[in-house]
């Protein structure tokens, strides 16, 4: 019994305090709200099709039709914002070097091909092997949408990626996926909880909502490609647990009602395709927008779904002219064919 009551806890924790994981992209007369409705989101630009948060996976995401970017950034010891995930170089490049304490011409390139983390035993690889600087993928994809997760809790970063937005021009169309700073986000998770309490006392309409996006993992992923808890049966409860919480078809129907949309992550499979937007979520972040592409452009797989024309028209950009794809499609690592 003591067993089951501690894992029901950590399932209504892991559900309430990722619950609002959303940011303020711009504010108008009715509060924040984004320009562009994100169906398909490239996560690190699409890192199980190119190694990730590189220009040659923007590329990518970009010609497969999707709607928005999403990438991570830090700080280099000189103060170049740089897109790149991991503080420490090990996993990417197989260097020991600290991203913040390091010179921007320092970095060492990726490695390819890069295993892709949210697709154990995937790898991805490519030509482009480089981290890229902030202002390089803004002048790159000037009215491209672009989901910006600051990785540091770096007054320095912060103030320097919001002037970068500003001078580009960029705020409607840019999210800004997560604040590190640790009092902003105690706040939204306590936020989080109190929306979540509202909802089911039927209260919530009351309560403003700020927010421009509500970012959530699918549960059913987990014990499958996220791992908060050993592989087996106390994974596959958290994961009903939070579906049952939070993942409310109703819920998110309101918050898309109010102007929020709804994105889960890490999607990367049909399956969990269609049961994103089965559930009623806006879009999903994946790592896999060649795989997303062609789900959205074809027939709708559930009873009473869109109609089987596309789903998630190609947007326009402000950059210039991309390359065609590649013959032989999305490669993988060690030779095998990425779907």
């Amino acid at each position: 019994m003591a067993a089951a009551l501690a894992l029901a806890l950590g399932a209504l924790l892991v559900a309430l305090g990722g619950f609002l994981v959303a940011a303020l992209a711009h504010r108008g007369p009715e509060g924040p709200r984004l320009a562009v409705t994100g169906r398909a989101v490239a996560h690190r630009g699409g890192a199980g099709e190119r190694i990730e948060n590189t220009m040659e996976a923007f590329e990518n995401a970009v010609r497969q039709g999707c709607d928005w970017l999403e990438l991570d950034v830090r700080r280099t010891r000189d103060g170049v914002v740089v897109v790149c995930h991991d503080r420490e170089l090990w996993r990417q490049s197989g260097r020991h070097l600290d991203v913040t304490r390091t010179d921007f011409r320092d970095l060492p390139p990726y490695r390819s091909p890069l295993e892709v983390t949210f697709a154990p035993g995937s790898f991805s690889s490519g030509r482009d092997r480089r981290i890229p600087r902030l202002v390089e993928v803004f002048q790159r994809f000037p009215r491209q949408p672009i989901s910006i997760e600051v990785k540091d809790d770096d007054d320095d970063l912060i103030n320097e990626v919001a002037a970068l937005v500003r001078s580009f021009d960029r705020a409607p169309i840019t999210l800004w996926a997560s604040f590190r700073q640790r009092i902003l986000r105690k706040c939204r998770r306590a936020r989080g909880l109190l929306a979540l309490l509202l909802w089911y006392l039927g209260l919530l309409p009351r309560l403003p909502l700020p927010e421009a996006a509500l970012l959530f993992p699918l549960p059913s992923t987990i014990n499958r490609t996220y791992f908060p808890l050993p592989r087996g049966p106390a994974g596959h409860a958290l994961s009903r647990a939070a579906a049952a919480l939070v993942l409310r078809p109703a819920l998110l129907q309101h918050l898309k009602s109010r102007g929020l949309q709804v994105w889960l992550w890490v999607v990367n499979e049909e399956r969990d395709f269609a049961e994103a937007f089965g559930l009623g979520a806006t879009g999903v972040i994946t790592d896999y927008p060649g795989r997303l592409r062609r789900f959205l452009d074809g027939p709708s797989p559930t009873p009473g779904g869109p109609s089987p024309t596309p789903r998630c028209p190609s947007p326009s950009w402000g950059g210039e002219p991309l390359p065609p794809p590649e013959k032989g499609g999305e490669t993988g690592g060690k030779g095998r064919k990425v779907e």
